[in-house]
């Protein structure tokens, strides 16, 4: 029996299974926004590391903050692509980043240390960015009540999983003459 624990986010999913659709849709919206932001910083002929309050869509921005939006934003749009675990995995991962991002930027605020320029609304954006892509990567993995079809409770509960196969398909055998 797995304990959850040591469950992992990384079991099987079926490609075609539904919960696919939320990470890419997750992942793609994502990936949108980043990239428009960084594309209208870039355009907009920033210093790379000028501090100096150059605003795109009501965010403090520099040359720096919009190759690496571009860059991670693309990164998102590899995650749609090709969905499914990875999608959910790298929505996961970004979002934690994105998280640690609004900490580390939180702390450098008023200091020399402040390359990516960032202004408190950059600090929010990282946090709200970062718990949306983290919702989009967890759903439908992680929870107290994931329905008993859900794949990765299956993984989780392989024991239950199989009692309840087997109840079920004694419950409606199967026709020996047509196979259904």
């Amino acid at each position: 029996m797995v304990h959850p624990v040591e469950a992992q986010l990384d079991e099987h999913l079926p490609v075609d299974h539904k919960l696919s659709t939320v990470y890419r849709v997750g992942a793609g919206l994502t990936g949108i926004l980043l990239v428009v932001f960084g594309i209208l910083g870039l355009t907009n002929r920033i210093g790379f590391f000028d501090t100096g309050g150059d605003r795109v869509l009501s965010l403090n921005t520099n040359g720096a903050l919009s190759v690496l939006s571009i860059c991670v934003g693309l990164l998102l749009f590899v995650g749609m692509v090709i969905g499914g675990n990875f999608a959910s995995t790298i929505n996961i991962v970004l979002g934690l980043a994105f998280i640690a991002s609004g900490f580390v930027n939180l702390a450098l605020l008023d200091t020399g240390l402040n390359f990516l320029a960032f202004e408190i609304q950059n600090v929010l954006f990282s946090f709200v960015v970062g718990v949306m892509l983290m919702w989009f990567g967890m759903y439908g993995r992680v929870g107290s009540a994931l329905p008993h079809d859900n794949p990765y409770w299956r993984a989780r509960h392989p024991e239950q999983a199989a009692r309840e196969d087997r109840a079920r398909a004694r419950a409606h055998p199967t026709s020996p003459a047509t196979g259904h």
